[in-house]
C-alpha cells in the first residue's frame, strides 16, 4: 500500500534549503551572543505552585525508582539516561521533554529527590544547548514540566543547585520564545513561557509573562478554531492545549491577575470541542495525527469544565459531525485534511456506550515514516488505487427526524487524477440499531476509459476481533468480552493484519476491507451495513 504522496522531484531543493536554513539557525542559537541574550535577569524565587491538571502514574513513577524508563513499549536505563542513546526519536522526546517527571513526583519524597537528581544531571550534559534538546516539543514540554516540578524539586535542593535551576528554567523559557521549529505550535510555546514567566519571581518573570501573553493573544484565535477544534483538527491536541491554558489560567489566578480574554475565551472553546469529540467511555476519536489517549485524560478535562450541556452534533469550522443513538455513537471527519493525513469521512465507532469497535486512522503524529499507514489507507474510509486524493471541498448534507440520522458527504478528492467524485452516505437508525452506509464513485466531466482499484477500510480497534463468515459478504466483529456486531456487503469482505499508534507505540490490529475495481466510464456505488448480531 502506498504510505506516501507520489514524490515531486521539484521539492528536494527547498526541502534542502529547509535544512540548510536550519542547520544555520541552530550554530546562531549555540553562539555566544544568543547565550548572552538569554542569559539575564536571574529569577529571585518562584512566586507560586503551578499545577499541571492531566492525571499522573504513579505506577510509572515507580518504574523510575526502580532503575527503568519505559513509554510507547521502549525503556532505558534511569541510572545515567542523558549519556545513553535513546530507543527512538519519539522516547527521546518524550524524555528530554521530562514527561516522566509528573508521574516521578506522584510517587512523593523519593520521587521528589530522583527528579532533582535526574533535571541536576540532565544540566550538566544539556544545560548550555543541543540542537534537539533545545528545540522543539522536547524545549516545549521541558519548560511545562519543569515548571510545573520545580517547587517540589527545590524542596530537595541546595541553596545553590535551588539558583542554578532557576536559572536554568529562566534561560530555557527565554530559548522557547525564539524557537521556531513548528510553526503550528506558537500557541503552546506562548502558553508555556507565560506559565513559566507567572511562576518566576522578579523582572525575570514578570518580563516573561508580558511577552508571552502578548504573543498568546495572537496565537490562540489561529490555534483554536471558533468551535474550539484545534486547527490542526487533531482532537488530541485540542485537549494537550486545554490542560496547558488550564495550568495558565490557574497560575494567573494564584498571582491574583484575572486571564486575558483570548485565554479565557480559548479555554471554553476547548472544553466544548472536548464534549464534543468524548466518545463514550471518555476516549477521544484518532483522527489528524492524534491518538485516543487514556480515559482518564478527557475525563480529567471534562471534570474541570463547568459547563454540563450536551455536545453539539457538528463542528462546522473543525467539519466533524458526531452521530448518536442508544447503540451507537459515530464520530465522522467532513474535512479530511490535517497533519497530512487526508481521510475524508474517516469514521470511528462506539458500541454500546463503552465498546470501541472502529477507529477513525492509524496514523499518530508521534509515528516515524513506515511505522503506521498515513493518508486515505490509513483512515476507516474509502480509497482509491494508491494515490491520496487532491485537496477538495467537501459538500454535507445533514438530515435528521423519527429516531435516524441521515449524512451525506460529496467531495472531488479523485477527479482530476481519475475523473470521479466521491459520496459517503451514513444512516444512523436508532430503531433498527444499526449503521447503512454506501459509499459511491460517479464519473465526472468526459468519460475516461480505464478502471482503478479501490478499498473501503474499517480498521478496528485494537483488541477487536474479526471473522469473515462462509459467503464472503459479512463479518462477525467481536470486541473483547462484548457483544458481537456484523459489518455485510454488497462486495466480498477481506481481513489483513494492521496496525493502529496508541498510547506511543504501534499496537496490533486487523482491518476489514472491501475491495474491487471501478470503471471509470461508470463508477460504483458500494453498500454495507453494521448491526447487532443476531446469531
Amino acid at each position: 500500500m502506498a504510505d506516501a504522496p507520489p514524490s515531486d522531484l521539484l521539492r528536494w531543493p527547498a526541502a534542502s534549503l529547509q535544512g540548510l536554513q536550519r542547520q544555520i539557525v541552530r550554530e546562531w542559537r549555540s553562539g555566544p551572543i544568543h547565550q548572552f541574550s538569554i542569559a539575564g535577569p536571574r529569577p529571585r524565587g518562584l512566586a507560586l505552585r503551578p499545577r499541571d491538571f492531566r492525571p499522573s502514574d504513579p505506577a510509572r513513577g515507580t518504574e523510575v525508582l526502580a532503575g527503568a524508563f519505559r513509554y510507547g513499549g521502549q525503556s532505558l536505563d534511569a541510572a545515567d539516561p542523558w549519556r545513553q542513546a535513546s530507543p527512538s526519536r519519539r522516547f527521546a522526546t518524550w524524555l528530554h521533554g521530562f514527561g516522566w517527571a509528573p508521574d516521578l513526583l506522584a510517587t512523593g519524597e523519593e520521587g521528589e529527590g530522583a527528579a532533582l537528581r535526574l533535571w541536576l544531571d540532565w544540566r550538566r550534559v544539556f544545560g548550555r544547548y543541543n540542537a534537539f534538546a533545545w528545540s522543539g516539543e522536547p524545549l516545549e514540554r521541558r519548560v511545562f514540566n519543569l515548571t510545573c516540578a520545580t517547587p517540589a524539586i527545590i524542596l530537595r535542593a541546595s541553596e545553590a543547585e535551588a539558583a542554578a535551576l532557576l536559572d536554568s528554567l529562566a534561560r530555557q523559557a527565554r530559548h522557547l520564545l525564539t524557537d521556531d521549529e513548528d510553526p503550528g505550535r506558537e500557541a503552546e510555546r506562548a502558553c508555556v513561557a507565560a506559565l513559566a514567566g507567572a511562576a518566576l519571581v522578579g523582572p525575570a518573570g514578570d518580563r516573561m509573562l508580558a511577552r508571552s501573553l502578548a504573543r498568546l493573544a495572537k496565537a490562540a484565535p489561529q490555534a483554536v478554531l471558533r468551535d474550539g477544534v484545534h486547527a490542526s483538527r487533531s482532537p488530541e491536541r485540542g485537549l494537550e492545549l486545554l490542560f496547558d491554558l488550564l495550568a495558565l489560567d490557574d497560575a494567573l489566578s494564584q498571582r491574583g491577575a484575572p486571564a486575558p480574554l483570548d485565554v479565557a475565551r480559548s479555554i471554553d472553546r476547548l472544553g466544548a470541542a472536548v464534549r464534543f469529540f468524548s466518545l463514550p467511555g471518555a476516549r477521544l476519536p484518532a483522527f489528524n495525527g492524534g491518538e485516543a489517549g487514556t480515559p482518564s485524560r478527557a475525563a480529567t478535562a471534562l471534570a474541570l469544565e463547568a459547563a454540563a450541556s450536551e455536545p453539539p452534533t457538528s463542528v462546522p469550522y473543525g467539519r466533524f459531525h458526531r452521530l448518536e443513538t442508544r447503540s451507537l455513537a459515530i464520530l465522522v471527519d467532513a474535512g479530511g485534511s490535517g497533519h497530512g493525513c487526508p481521510q475524508t469521512g474517516a469514521i470511528e465507532v462506539v458500541a454500546d456506550g463503552r465498546w470501541r469497535l472502529i477507529v477513525g486512522s492509524a496514523a499518530s503524529s508521534k509515528t516515524a515514516p513506515g511505522e503506521s499507514p498515513r493518508g486515505p489507507h490509513g483512515g476507516s474510509c474509502l480509497t482509491l488505487g494508491e494515490s491520496w486524493p487532491a485537496p477538495s471541498d467537501v459538500e454535507v448534507e445533514r438530515r435528521e427526524g423519527d429516531g435516524a440520522v441521515w449524512l451525506d458527504l460529496a467531495f472531488g478528492g479523485w477527479s482530476r487524477e481519475l475523473g470521479l467524485t466521491c459520496l459517503r452516505r451514513l444512516y444512523l437508525d436508532d430503531k433498527a440499531g444499526e449503521l447503512r452506509g454506501e459509499d459511491a464513485m460517479t464519473p465526472s466531466g468526459a468519460a475516461r476509459r480505464g478502471t482503478s482499484s479501490f478499498e473501503i477500510r474499517f480498521r478496528l480497534a485494537p483488541g477487536v476481533a474479526a471473522q469473515i463468515a462462509a459467503d464472503g459478504h459479512s463479518a462477525l466483529i467481536r470486541p473483547g468480552g462484548g457483544p458481537g456486531w456484523r459489518l455485510r456487503s454488497d462486495v466480498e469482505l477481506r481481513l489483513e493484519p494492521g496496525v493502529i499508534f496508541e498510547a506511543g507505540a504501534p499496537q496490533a490490529s486487523e482491518v476489514l476491507i472491501l475491495a474491487g475495481i471501478v470503471s471509470l466510464a461508470k463508477g460504483a456505488r458500494i453498500r454495507w451495513k453494521l448491526s447487532r448480531d443476531s446469531s
